[in-house]
């Protein structure tokens, strides 16, 4: 099975992110956005899920998966390989970063917040930026 968890990791946001202070992703509408449901689930819960559980999470959501048939469905979905949170719109448009434990779990942490800066400085783990959204 494969995983996009990371440990002991920084994810900084993109280079063309084009905001100076995090966003709340909007819905559309009623509609959950990708990025909206990866905020609602991260948001007040530091450290609580790693990144496979928030992307397979938000799989499961939009695609009205039962939660009887999770774990096979799990299985599946990481079967193949999976963008990671470097991709995320939360890293890459709404000016999150994303933060690792040593057990993969993540938090985000808003780009004009002090927790962001001293993260941003710290040798003890690697840091990524987020990809961006436009080619150079």
């Amino acid at each position: 099975m494969k995983t996009t968890n990371y440990y002991n990791t920084f994810i900084e946001v993109a280079e063309d992110c084009p905001v100076k202070v995090a966003e709340v992703p909007p819905r559309k509408g009623e509609a959950p956005t990708v990025a909206s449901m990866q905020f609602e689930l991260l948001n007040g819960n530091p450290y609580k899920y790693t990144s496979d559980d928030v992307l397979f999470q938000v799989h499961a959501i939009r695609n009205n998966i039962a939660r009887k048939n999770y774990a096979r469905i799990r299985e599946e979905f990481f079967a193949k390989g999976q963008p990671c949170f470097r991709s995320s719109p939360l890293a890459k448009r709404y000016g999150w970063g994303v933060h690792s434990d040593a057990e993969g779990r993540i938090a985000i942490f808003s780009i004009e917040s002090k927790e962001y800066a001293t993260l941003a400085k710290d040798k003890n783990f690697k840091h990524l930026k987020a990809m961006r959204s436009k080619h150079a």
